[in-house]
């Protein structure tokens, strides 16, 4: 397999006021993480979790605190902006509500055709536009048309092609179907299946609901509090999930995402989950706990499962 991304001891801290003060939090805390050549690699976990961050962080939409980021074995942490533009092209990122995504005072073919690049004429690229919004599933009769003469489910067809105008070989999906109803749901998700084997893209696909990353994702992790507990093949963690997160999440299902976001200090000890844990142990409290081997591309990060005591550490 060929190595795309590479994340080392990567992290994202913001700064908030409180009543003592500033406090330091963590939206992504220490993490390591390789996505291959033509993953759809999930990423799941409830809301502050750190999926989205870790999303943004990765293609530098946002900017880590610390850590690096390779890009095809290229360091792109602290790269110049004019040579980090050059790449931007190859990465793309489809949001959970494409009307915000969308300018609203712009048709949908002129905002596909924004991304298209500068050395196709006028003509060639609104050809282009045309061609991914019929890819998508836009008739080309609505090139013309803005975004809220479009239905929910269009919407995200359009940002879609939009995302696809760059000829990117990755795209950060995060959370794309979560506003839709479930018949248009799996309609978008079979979009973005077709997409990936037609156009050999390699998807980050991040969502609060294990049963979408199931379809569509060979890979998964499972994150909370900005750390990843478990990882490895989508169809092995939900079947044999070992961390106590993880099968809560599959007894469930699915979850409903919080209203208040949990906040995470910077430099917590101990497992992120350790206080919601049925399972803890007084070790869980100040330690972290390393990745062991459950099975082949299979990793649990946990104390508290017995079998893992003689297992050697496993690298994300």
């Amino acid at each position: 397999m060929e190595r795309m991304w590479k994340l080392s001891n990567l992290s994202k801290r913001y700064f908030i006021r409180s009543a003592t003060g500033l406090e330091e939090i963590s939206a992504i805390d220490t993490l390591d993480m390789e996505i291959f050549k033509g993953d759809a690699f999930g990423v799941i976990g409830e809301s502050g979790s750190g999926k989205t961050t870790l999303g943004k962080t990765i293609i530098r939409l946002v900017e880590p605190t610390s850590g690096e980021i390779h890009f095809w074995e290229k360091k792109i942490t602290g790269m110049k902006e004019n040579e980090f533009v050059k790449l931007r092209r190859n990465f793309q990122i489809i949001f959970q509500d494409p009307y915000k995504a969308l300018n609203p005072k712009m048709s949908v073919g002129s905002a596909v055709m924004e991304g298209i690049g500068e050395d196709a004429g006028k003509s060639q690229k609104k050809e282009r536009a045309g061609q991914l919004l019929e890819m998508v599933g836009i008739a080309a009769g609505r090139f013309n048309d803005f975004p809220h003469q479009f239905s929910g489910g269009e919407r995200q067809r359009v940002a879609i092609a939009r995302a696809l105008s760059t000829s990117p070989s990755f795209i950060v999906c995060d959370e794309p179907t979560s506003n839709l109803d479930l018949s248009i749901q799996a309609k978008i998700l079979n979009l973005f299946v077709e997409l990936k084997e037609r156009l050999e893209l390699t998807y980050l696909f991040i969502s609060h609901n294990i049963r979408i990353v199931e379809f569509i994702s060979n890979r998964v992790a499972v994150m909370y509090g900005g750390r990843i507990l478990e990882y490895g093949d989508t169809a092995k963690v939900i079947k044999n999930p070992m961390h106590p997160y993880t099968r809560m999440l599959v007894a469930a299902s699915f979850f409903r995402k919080t209203e208040v976001e949990r906040i995470y200090q910077a430099g917590r000890k101990g497992c992120s989950f350790v206080q919601l844990c049925p399972h803890r142990r007084e070790i869980c409290k100040e330690e972290r706990p390393v990745f062991m081997p459950v099975e082949e591309n299979h990793f649990v990060a946990c104390f508290a499962n017995n079998s893992l005591a003689t297992s050697k550490g496993g690298v994300l």
